[in-house]
């Protein structure tokens, strides 16, 4: 327990017992909400530093029974056998201790804004884009998300060239912000008549949804046009000027909406994605800062780096940024072992901080 901030876990104790009484009292509508998710996010560290204090305590026991030259030989021989199952529950609960006081990503509960793009390769590239989406929209689907299409430029055989969507779901972005960057896939397209392998990608962007306190757009930095949507819609399209085309002149950053059939809807969500989008770059001009001490861990995150290839002759999937290969490819597109993947990336992520904690 010596590696672990006592004081620090104190702290923790009092907090929660301080929480419990205020809740107990009958505070007002929104401070018990506010209460109630401090309440619930304290209450696993605070039972695995009560686990580890018992386990410490039971252990100072044993090992004062095996100190002491008077123990009988049974009891000697329960205390030795019981000795290293303590110890193991010990590095187990400092373990979780440990992950539970590194500090927390802001964004990491929030929902997801997914832009899927084609990017080398044509029409398979398209067909690629296609298949991420519905491999993240099953994947969704197993977590109990929500996802809603913003956005769709289809590609001609198929596909997208393409695609935005929101994911909604408690824990969206901690789990999703490690698919941000370049996806490679080896296949025979369906259009090669020579079954020779072609390499196409697709790149991911994931952005945690920002609000308006994360950051301001000033309405004078903004240039909205209007137009007549185009695609599907049937008599609707061409008629009226719901489109929107909005323009964030310091950045240069363009969002076209014409998923919805109202205009302010449409501008509403362009704005979502917009800031959205300003807000990703404020975070990799941070990231960027600190990048350095992360590289080699997880990758920098950068969307520029190759980071997962999808070899469909040999049935795998092989992760670059943690070296790590899976030789169930149907099962990673259909969303059910991609949690697999994401696991690994958790872990070493939370690898890495805890080395940066401990240096």
């Amino acid at each position: 327990m010596t590696s672990l901030p006592q004081a620090r876990l104190d702290a923790l104790m009092s907090r929660y017992q301080a929480v419990e009484d205020q809740l107990a009292a009958g505070p007002d509508r929104d401070s018990y909400v506010k209460l109630s998710r401090e309440f619930s996010e304290l209450g696993p560290v605070v039972e695995a530093v009560k686990g580890l204090r018992a386990t410490t305590a039971e252990l100072n026991d044993v090992e004062a029974l095996l100190a002491d030259a008077s123990t009988d030989s049974e009891m000697r021989a329960l205390a030795q056998s019981e000795k290293p199952v303590l110890e193991e529950r010990r590095t187990a609960l400092e373990h979780q201790i440990r992950l539970a006081l590194i500090p927390k990503d802001a964004m990491d509960e929030r929902n997801v804004i997914l832009e899927i793009r084609a990017g080398t390769g044509g029409d398979e590239a398209s067909l690629f884009a296609g298949d991420l989406f519905r491999m993240y929209e099953r994947y969704a689907a197993e977590e109990g998300w929500k996802v809603e299409v913003d956005s769709i430029a289809e590609g001609t055989m198929g596909g997208f060239k393409e695609i935005i969507a929101e994911i909604r779901g408690a824990g969206a972005f901690s789990r999703l912000k490690f698919e941000s960057g370049v996806h490679r896939v080896q296949r025979v397209p369906a259009t090669e008549g020579s079954g020779r392998i072609h390499t196409s990608t697709a790149t991911v962007a994931v952005l945690p949804e920002a609000q308006e306190v994360d950051l301001a757009i000033n309405e004078a930095d903004l240039k909205v046009d209007t137009l007549r949507s185009g695609g599907a819609g049937g008599q609707h399209v061409n008629k009226t000027e719901s489109a929107v085309r909005m323009t964030h002149i310091p950045s240069g950053i363009v969002v076209l909406m014409q998923e919805e059939r109202s205009q302010h809807r449409n501008r509403a969500k362009a704005l979502s994605i917009l800031r959205a989008r300003l807000y990703d770059l404020e975070r990799s001009k941070r990231d960027a800062e600190r990048a350095a001490e992360r590289r080699g861990q997880v990758g920098t995150g950068d969307r520029s780096e190759r980071i997962r290839t999808y070899n469909f002759p040999q049935g795998r999937v092989t992760d670059h940024r943690i070296g790590l290969t899976l030789y169930k490819l149907p099962q990673v597109m259909a969303g059910e072992a991609l949690g697999e993947i994401i696991d690994a990336l958790v872990t070493e992520h939370q690898a890495a901080l805890l080395a940066a904690e401990d240096a």
